[in-house]
């Protein structure tokens, strides 16, 4: 069988650089905001091309991190509205509704499946305050429309950059340098996973990063002094010393998912299959490689039978979730037909040249 994803086999890379930070980190004394976290933070702010980066206990803690900051400086205030995109992962909405702020869905665009900029302009009112872009399956939102938009009519611009590790625009800059503030996740299964929970913000705002330090630390920055009131979502000091082993190896990852995908669009010739958007650029990460089809449960058992493991991401969109009963009413078409025909295929950074031939040979004879 080949997994969708083999995270035993993603990580058995690191086994041996693994124990020598865990002995490192036990022998520490110190496990909670130690030199590992501090570490991270500079090593992931340098490589996204951030002025900085704050650890956090997970990418939707993150995202609650920015709103709450954002209210804090003033730059928004509870019960406005936040544009989102609507095909995403339930984090995005989460966020913003847990931070006291209102999601407003706007649908994708078909081809990429990133919120559409002309849908974002039809959703502008004056309770708008600001844009969370996804950059979904790892493909970058088309961020310069949307920076443009929100400059015209002065709105925050948020990324959640959790599954877009390393994903960068023509001029080289990376997800997490193309707004206000961006949030990520190593989720283990991320192009940049932890062994557990693990999140962080990016930023060049100073005024927001010293709220964010405060806020994820209970609201202090001297011990015992609480200036604000505010959470414990900490980065783990041992799952950064984990981000530290894996993050030199990110780009050649990432490179190698992008050459697996390369393969697929190339190779896969099944009429029934629908290939995802890519130009060869290296604004796609392809934390996924998504592909739609009309009889998806058939196709999947199909590969199943055949020894190909595959997910969907995702099988119910955000506003058709009981957890989200005032959106249940929302008609959004694009969004409901991309989730009754999307189907991921395998993809990962281990995967072998024979693996992927399987995987091609097994699609095209469906």
């Amino acid at each position: 069988m080949i997994k969708f994803l083999d995270l035993h086999k993603v990580n058995a890379r690191f086994e041996t650089q693994f124990q020598q930070v865990f002995n490192q980190f036990l022998d520490s004394g110190h496990y909670i905001l130690g030199k590992n976290v501090t570490a991270f933070e500079q090593n992931f702010a340098g490589y996204c091309g951030t002025s900085y980066c704050i650890g956090t206990s997970n990418g939707l803690d993150a995202l609650i991190l920015i709103f709450k900051a954002f209210i804090q400086q003033g730059k928004l205030n509870l019960g406005d509205e936040v544009l989102v995109p609507a095909n995403t992962y339930i984090a995005s909405i989460l966020s913003v509704i847990h931070a006291g702020l209102k999601p407003v869905f706007v649908e994708p665009n078909a081809a990429t499946f990133n919120i559409d900029t002309n849908e974002i302009q039809k959703h502008i009112s004056e309770k708008t305050k600001a844009v969370l872009a996804v950059h979904l399956y790892g493909q970058l939102a088309n961020m310069e429309a949307i920076n443009s938009l929100a400059k015209t009519h002065n709105l925050l611009v948020i990324e959640d950059a959790a599954q877009a590790h390393g994903a960068s625009n023509a001029k080289g800059k990376k997800a997490g340098n193309l707004s206000h503030a961006a949030a990520f996740s190593f989720y283990p299964s991320k192009n940049l996973g932890a062994l557990g929970d693990a999140g962080a913000v990016t930023t060049n705002d100073k005024e927001l990063f010293e709220i964010i330090m405060k806020l994820r630390n209970y609201g202090s920055k001297i011990k015992y002094e609480f200036e604000i009131s505010g959470f414990n979502n900490r980065l783990d000091e041992l799952q950064a010393a984990i981000l530290n082993v894996k993050l030199p190896y990110l780009d050649s990852d990432n490179k190698h998912r992008q050459e697996i995908a390369k393969r697929y669009i190339n190779e896969i010739s099944n009429p029934k299959i629908s290939l995802p958007f890519y130009n060869n650029d290296t604004s796609h990460v392809f934390h996924v490689f998504v592909v739609k089809v009309e009889n998806k449960e058939d196709f999947i058992d199909y590969l199943k039978t055949k020894g190909v493991e595959t997910l969907i991401h995702y099988p119910i969109p955000p506003h058709k979730q009981k957890a989200l009963q005032e959106c249940l009413s929302l008609k959004l078409p694009i969004t409901e037909s991309i989730h009754k025909t999307v189907v991921s295929l395998p993809i990962s950074p281990v995967m072998t040249n024979e693996e992927v031939d399987k995987v091609i040979e097994t699609v095209n004879t469906y």
